[in-house]
C-alpha cells in the first residue's frame, strides 16, 4: 500500500494566512515532526503574488494601484514570474520531501503538470504542456499556473487551475510574464453547461486522484490540530 497523502480542505482563506501555514509546515517537515506528505488545497481572496522572476513589464499597474483595486499583493519565495489567485480557482500547494521521491526539480515540475494534464482529462479537457513554459494549456490557452519553491529539497507553493473563476483579473497583469497568453477555466472549456458547484467538486476530486497517482501515495482527509501536527482521518 502506498504511503499516505494528507490532503487538507482549507475551503476559502487569505493569501498571506496559508503562506504562512505553508512555511510553518514545511520547517515541521524539515524538521521531522510532520512524516507524511501534505496537500493543501484553497481558494484565495482576489490576491496577486510576485515570484522571483517577476519583471516589471508583466506589472502594468504598480502594486499600489493594485491594492487600491482590492487586491492584495505579495512577494514571495516561489520561482516564476507574476500571477493572480481568486474565488473559483483551485490552488495546490505541496508539501512534500523529493528525497522520498527524487530530488530533482524538473522531475517535480513535469509531475505537476502532468497531475493537472491527467485530471482535466478526466474531466474532458484535453491538456498539454507548452515546450519550454511551466504550467498547463490546453487548444492554445492557459488553463493552470504552477511556481514553486524548494528548502533543502522539502516544497512549497505550487499551483493554480483555473476551475470557475472570473478571468478578468488577469487582464490586471501579464500571467507568468508571457505577452498575449489567453488565460481560460474548465467551465469555459466545457461550454460553461455545468453547475459551478458540481464541478468544483469534481475536480477537485479528479485532482486529488490524479497527484496521488503522480506521486505514488494515498490520498487522505487530513485535519490541522492546534499544535500545528497533520492528522489523517479517512480515505477519500
Amino acid at each position: 500500500m502506498s504511503p499516505p497523502l494528507s490532503v487538507l480542505d482549507l475551503g476559502r482563506r487569505p493569501y498571506g494566512e496559508v503562506l504562512e501555514l505553508q512555511r510553518a509546515l514545511a520547517r515541521r517537515r524539515l524538521a521531522g515532526e510532520l512524516a507524511d506528505d501534505v496537500l493543501l488545497l484553497v481558494e484565495h481572496n482576489p490576491v496577486v503574488t510576485l515570484g522571483r522572476g517577476t519583471r516589471a513589464a508583466s506589472l502594468p499597474l504598480t502594486p499600489e494601484q493594485l491594492t487600491r483595486r482590492g487586491l492584495e499583493v505579495f512577494e514571495v519565495e516561489r520561482g516564476g514570474d507574476v500571477t493572480w489567485h481568486g474565488p473559483g480557482q483551485l490552488v495546490g500547494y505541496p508539501i512534500l520531501d523529493l528525497t522520498a521521491h527524487r530530488p530533482d526539480l524538473h522531475w517535480y515540475l513535469r509531475r505537476l503538470e502532468g497531475a493537472l494534464i491527467a485530471a482535466l482529462a478526466r474531466l474532458q479537457v484535453p491538456a498539454e504542456r507548452n515546450p519550454g513554459l511551466t504550467g498547463v494549456w490546453t487548444r492554445g490557452r492557459k488553463i493552470a499556473s504552477i511556481g514553486i519553491h524548494v528548502k533543502q529539497w522539502v516544497t512549497l507553493h505550487g499551483f493554480a487551475l483555473n476551475v470557475v473563476n472570473d478571468l478578468a483579473g488577469f487582464e490586471l497583469i501579464v500571467p507568468c510574464g508571457i505577452e498575449n497568453v489567453v488565460m481560460t477555466s474548465v467551465a469555459l472549456e466545457r461550454g460553461q453547461r455545468d453547475d459551478p458547484a458540481a464541478l468544483w467538486t469534481e475536480t477537485r476530486s479528479a485532482v486529488i486522484e490524479t497527484f496521488g497517482e503522480a506521486f505514488e501515495r494515498e490520498p487522505v482527509g487530513g485535519t490541522l490540530e492546534p499544535d500545528g501536527t497533520v492528522s489523517s482521518q479517512r480515505a477519500f
